[in-house]
């Protein structure tokens, strides 16, 4: 190991050079008759070949339009069976599958669809409080020229529109099979939309060759095998569903297991015992919220072994009750971004307990990872600075957007996250901010996650979030949004107390908020901006 924050990813196992479609194909030879996908709340279980027949009847459909190589399919949708039927269909195709945030409204699905001029769009009728008809109405055709067609899940029929059983035709195999041999892997197949919390999304572009692979590798490091079933709660739009998910479970033969159309706890305790999960996913929030259910332990979730943990950093405390409450012994930390198809790092299910609750772990097979400085040079071992990665896993691009894109991608090839890391001797890396997350107060450099570590502490704290809010007096001051455990009394002067004379004082929040939820994204992860703009809304500052 060198001296410096530098690792390099072993090579011992080769890629996969391979396309989605072709991998399909592969997994049905060898696991036709094996359990592919359960999804409970639609009372769907297939096999791998039925899979397969929806995939290539769908597929075909699609042809039939006049979708073709190249053209860009929107989907918007929370998590259904058809969510991952049009995932492959378009893979066979060589389509490119565009994930439509389900908490999208008007103006963002507006200029996502113009974006990447979306020529066909999948869509379920309505999502929670969204009317997606009624919103796609109001937009109107002027608006989308390149939008040739929208499908609508379900039975009820929308004037001009197809359902989705117009897609499913019968499969021309022998068309399928010419197509399949005309794609290349490195052939773009997807573009996700990073979450726009400055300025407008950008649509991370990515090949076949970056999500089959990270899929697999992921798997790999999770042991699986085609007697594994993954229950999948996070959403299918997000790398971490489509691509951990979706595709680990394409690599391995493990079943894919929805256990509704969006998170909720007691699905997912329910879907575990009742399928015999072997493995869970989730971000630290959502198993946060599954540790807080006052009835866990009357679930029988015996059979989990294995799953990831990401999409923001992880509390130690909760790592470690998720493996003794939840019987995760051989739980993962996974840490990426959609730029790298996410995952850059994860834990091994055989590292030190210490390695696998305080690190997201070594870099990937076939990646580079570096923490640099400002100025670019690489740090020493131990020092913070910013994470960096290269290799397989990093996106062709921002869809028809070069300036972000060199941005992003410098020239030698890494990908700069953003975020604060540092590395260890041993390859280990810890992820502790994000650069623009940190708090300047009066010239003091605050980390959140460390007073958040901190907070956590307190037995009767299920979670916490910190941020900055403006102060005249300092520039920022620390602020901090508390979640309570289920039943228990917290007032602000009990987390006051919990750290008095424990943190420095400059590091003590000024303000404290006892809530029952924060900010989320529709991926987990805690907007911080908002609860920000929340804050300073309420108590008038940086007006």
């Amino acid at each position: 190991m060198s001296a410096l924050s530098i690792a390099q990813g072993a090579t011992d196992v080769p890629l996969l050079e391979t396309t989605i479609g072709q991998a399909l194909l592969n997994i049905v030879a060898d696991h036709g008759d094996g359990l592919a996908l359960v999804s409970r709340h639609q009372s769907i279980r297939w096999t791998w070949a039925q899979l397969l027949a929806q995939v290539d009847a769908v597929a075909t459909g699609l042809l039939a339009l006049g979708v073709g190589k190249g053209d860009r399919v929107g989907i918007w949708a929370p998590n259904c069976a058809e969510w991952t039927v049009i995932q492959f269909a378009t893979a066979r195709i060589g389509a490119i599958l565009v994930n439509i945030n389900p908490a999208y409204r008007t103006s963002e699905v507006d200029y996502a669809l113009n974006k990447v001029g979306c020529s066909l769009l999948v869509t379920a009728p309505r999502f929670k409080s969204s009317d997606y008809v009624a919103m796609l109405r109001e937009i109107g055709p002027d608006r989308l020229p390149a939008l040739r067609h929208v499908v609508v899940l379900g039975d009820e029929r929308h004037g001009g529109w197809l359902n989705w059983s117009d897609l499913l035709v019968q499969a021309d195999p022998a068309r399928l099979t010419g197509i399949e041999a005309s794609l290349d892997r490195n052939d773009p197949i997807n573009i996700q939309f990073t979450s726009g919390t400055t300025g407008q999304p950008k649509g991370a572009t990515l090949t076949h060759r970056n999500v089959l692979n990270n899929g697999y590798f992921s798997a790999r490091t999770m042991r699986l095998t085609a007697a594994d079933r993954l229950c999948i709660p996070v959403p299918l739009y997000h790398c971490f569903g489509m691509v951990l998910g979706n595709m680990a479970a394409l690599t391995s033969g493990a079943a894919m297991v929805y256990p509704g159309e969006a998170y909720d706890p007691r699905l997912v305790l329910d879907t575990v015992q009742a399928e015999g999960c072997t493995m869970l996913h989730g971000v630290p929030t959502m198993f946060i919220t599954i540790l807080n259910q006052p009835d866990l332990d009357a679930f029988d979730i015996s059979t989990l072994r294995t799953g990831i943990m990401a999409g923001s950093p992880c509390p130690e405390t909760v790592m470690r009750q998720v493996m003794d409450r939840l019987n995760l012994t051989q739980i993962t930390i996974g840490y990426g971004m959609t730029e790298t198809s996410p995952l850059t790092t994860q834990t091994a299910t055989d590292d030190p307990l210490e390695e696998r609750v305080t690190t997201v772990g070594r870099v990937h097979p076939h990646a580079q990872a570096k923490v640099v400085g400002p100025d670019g040079a690489i740090l020493p071992i131990g020092q913070q600075g910013e994470y960096c990665s290269r290799g397989y896993a990093v996106m062709l691009g921002y869809w028809n957007d070069p300036e972000r894109t060199a941005d992003a991608i410098d020239a030698d090839g890494w990908m700069h996250s953003g975020d604060l890391a540092t590395m260890n001797a041993h390859g280990y890396v810890r992820i502790t901010g994000r650069i623009k997350d940190m708090i300047i107060r009066g010239g003091e450099n605050i980390y959140p996650r460390e007073i958040e570590e901190y907070l956590l502490r307190h037995p009767a704290v299920a979670d916490a979030q910190v941020f900055g809010v403006t102060d005249d007096k300092f520039g920022e001051a620390v602020c901090t949004w508390i979640i309570p455990r289920a039943d228990a009394i917290l007032s602000e002067q009990d987390i006051l107390d919990h750290c008095r004379g424990q943190i420095a004082h400059f590091k003590i929040p000024r303000y404290v908020r006892i809530v029952d939820r924060f900010e989320m994204t529709v991926t987990g992860k805690a907007q911080k901006f908002e609860m920000r703009a929340i804050m300073e809304r309420e108590l008038g500052l940086g007006g």
